[in-house]
């Protein structure tokens, strides 16, 4: 089983910055990708920014310059360094994994983004 712990989430004001982070342990076979997604208003769940084992990422475009996505050190860990946040950016973000050959997935409980106007 596959345990995800994200970190960095909290109340911003509009034009700041914040730095998530999502850690993962557990039985982890080879991790094809990490990213991060918000629940939107349905409870949907939307991407905002993905980075694959070989460093491609994707970005939803509402995020596109002005969030980056990095694999940390340790290759079990991933950081969404969001800029210049507006309102429209507030939400819970949540981290995924996918692992193994089947791309199995995992979630993260996700950490609250408020950004204030």
């Amino acid at each position: 089983q596959v345990q995800l712990v994200e970190s960095g989430g909290g109340l911003v004001q509009a034009g700041g910055s914040l730095r998530l982070s999502c850690a993962a342990s557990g039985t982890i076979s080879s991790i094809k990708a990490m990213g991060w997604y918000r629940r939107g208003p349905e409870n949907q769940r939307q991407l905002v920014a993905r980075i694959t084992s070989s460093g491609k990422t994707t970005f939803a475009d509402s995020a596109k310059g002005r969030f980056t996505v990095s694999r940390g050190n340790g290759e079990n860990t991933a950081h969404l360094q969001m800029s210049r946040l507006n309102p429209g950016d507030t939400g819970v973000y949540l981290c995924n994994v996918a692992h193994g050959p089947n791309w199995s997935q995992a979630w993260g409980q996700g950490t609250q983004v408020t950004v204030s106007s």
